[in-house]
């Protein structure tokens, strides 16, 4: 079987999911590219996304042994899952060449085409955050996907002429971080549709440990599960937390990662046994402490932490909602009972504007009468 990652085939531009420079089929761990060395090269070895898998192993055989291209593809869900590593493992599996690129590279047809007149039958195309293309790209992209043709203008005004150019059979490979944003036409343009979920913590701890064993660092299985439950879901998490803890295991203990360990590292980056970092327990003690809870709007808590509003909705705020510690309401921001009790602090039964007070502090006898 041919491999797609010979040199000078797999091309990424800076701001998408893929690598930032050409990946080899000869990549070791001491390459500057360590989350390429670290991506699962096919079906067999992705961990985690059994239904995901099992749909795209179905598609990918059934195209094969009638001889044709798969259907266009589309992976959506949150950053870090594993849409890139799927989009990689397709071209391995068919034997052709991966493309890449990403959406906002894509803004005039001249882009497209100038990609898509150089595909050979069977190359898979892969376009990271898809649903950020430019509308007249995404409309020479229908023509592509359904008939493996784009008309080329030539002139412009009264005078321009369209003419066609066949390109050869391939296989589309989208990627998105919200679905939601797709226009239905381009929708309906894929023949299969998979949502990837979050990794449970076992699969996270499996992915910890055979990313420790690709990078020799010497873990235990009981540190590898420690790592995985402050992952947040994400096995992109997961594999930078694993670097950092190897870091301190190698600066300041004997170079093996152990739970003491795993645990003195990780509370130097300020990741706590939830997965919380220091923006995220920021955003907690400012809802809690000095709104004492909620509700507050979006704006007045990014001014609280002085980040961008953005910030907080598209980073923060997802994973505190997943792990139930705010609520989004139409009034505003809500914190939950858990949230109180992850920071330690009382949820009181107060009047507004009374001071909300630590666990562990006496507030002491109240004014005589």
């Amino acid at each position: 079987m041919a491999g797609p990652f010979d040199a000078g085939e797999l091309h990424a531009p800076d701001g998408g999911e893929g690598p930032d420079d050409e990946l080899t089929a000869t990549l070791t761990p001491f390459d500057s590219d360590v989350e390429g060395a670290l991506r699962p090269r096919n079906l067999s070895e992705f961990i985690g996304q059994e239904t995901v898998r099992e749909q795209l192993d179905l598609v990918l055989t059934a195209a094969t042994r009638r001889g044709v291209v798969p259907d266009h593809l589309l992976f959506s869900g949150p950053p870090g899952l594993g849409k890139t590593s799927l989009a990689m493992i397709v071209a391995a599996e068919l034997g052709g060449s991966l493309r890449i690129t990403s959406g906002p590279a894509l803004e005039r047809p001249g882009d497209l085409a100038a990609m898509l007149s150089n595909l050979v039958e069977g190359d898979v195309l892969f376009i990271d955050e898809i649903h950020r293309i430019a509308r007249p790209a995404e409309e020479m992209l229908y023509l592509a996907m359904e008939d493996f043709r784009i008309d080329i203008m030539v002139g412009k005004g009264p005078g321009a002429t369209s003419i066609p150019l066949e390109i050869a059979p391939f296989t589309l490979v989208g990627a998105t971080t919200r679905s939601g944003a797709l226009t239905g036409p381009l929708r309906d343009r894929f023949g299969f549709t998979a949502h990837m979920d979050f990794y449970s913590d076992a699969d996270l701890a499996r992915i910890v440990s055979r990313a420790s064993e690709i990078l020799a660092i010497p873990l235990e299985p009981d540190a590898a599960t420690e790592i995985a439950g402050r992952s947040r879901g994400t096995p992109r998490i997961a594999n930078r937390l694993l670097r950092r803890v190897r870091d301190y295991a190698e600066v300041r203990a004997d170079g093996r990662i152990t739970v003491p360990v795993a645990r003195a590292a990780l509370l130097v980056y300020e990741v706590d046994e939830l997965g919380l970092d220091r923006l995220d327990r920021a955003v907690l003690r400012a809802l809690l402490i000095q709104h004492e809870g909620g509700p507050v709007g979006l704006s007045t808590l990014a001014v609280a932490v002085g980040e961008e509003s953005s910030t907080l909705e598209e980073v923060c705020e997802p994973f505190l909602v997943r792990a139930g510690l705010l609520s989004r309401t139409p009034r505003g921001r809500v914190a939950t009972t858990a949230a109180w009790d992850h920071l330690g602090l009382r949820r009181p039964d107060r009047a507004p504007g009374q001071a909300v007070l630590p666990v562990d502090i006496d507030p002491g006898p109240g004014p005589r009468g």
